[in-house]
């Protein structure tokens, strides 16, 4: 028997990203969000309200960042989401963070943070809150990859947002191969 629960937006797994930027005064900026993930081949797609300081940097600079929240920095990937820089302008600096320049995008790096998708805005609409943005390059720090030179999963340590229990919960270890065990049903 299943329970219902109504139309709630609760998926598994939901990404907590931190979105950073600058401000007109060149001052950088973060803030978490769950609601958003890849939309497109190169595009990444994040539900974000106008009100937030970090939505008018983003409309003013029209570039952003998108860092992946992991176990070692909770603390402050959820400080960045429950201050608002409206009344915090230095929260990113109050969160530990420091910025890196990026260098594909007028927007910076968090370089506690060892994952980011650099983006260039393709659209904001005000009424869904539906941010979307052109993905121009993805790096990772050379500690979180593998001996391949991939990303590691194991090593980056993304955190996920249980939107049922208000938790965040670490990614687990791999469990199949993508593209290829479904083959054995054929």
């Amino acid at each position: 028997m299943r329970k219902n629960f109504g139309a709630r937006p609760i998926t598994y797994p939901q990404p907590v990203l931190i979105i950073a930027t600058y401000g007109k005064d060149g001052i950088p900026d973060a803030m978490n969000a769950a609601w958003g993930g890849i939309s497109e081949e190169k595009e990444l797609s994040i539900c974000i309200s106008a009100e937030h300081k970090t939505t008018k940097n983003i409309l003013a600079s029209r570039a952003f960042t998108v860092s992946m929240a992991d176990v070692k920095h909770v603390v402050e990937c959820d400080y960045v989401g429950i201050v608002s820089a409206n009344d915090v302008p230095d929260k990113f600096e109050r969160a530990g963070f420091h910025a890196i320049r990026s260098e594909f995008v007028n927007a910076p790096l968090i370089d506690e943070l060892p994952m980011a998708v650099e983006c260039r805005l393709i659209s904001y609409d005000a009424e869904s809150c539906r941010l979307v943005g052109e993905i121009v390059n993805v790096c990772a720090d050379e500690g979180v990859l593998n001996s391949e030179g991939k990303i590691d999963p194991t090593k980056l340590q993304p955190i996920t947002f249980d939107p049922m229990n208000n938790s965040y919960i670490v990614l687990g270890g791999k469990v199949g191969n993508a593209f290829k065990d479904g083959k054995k049903l054929k």
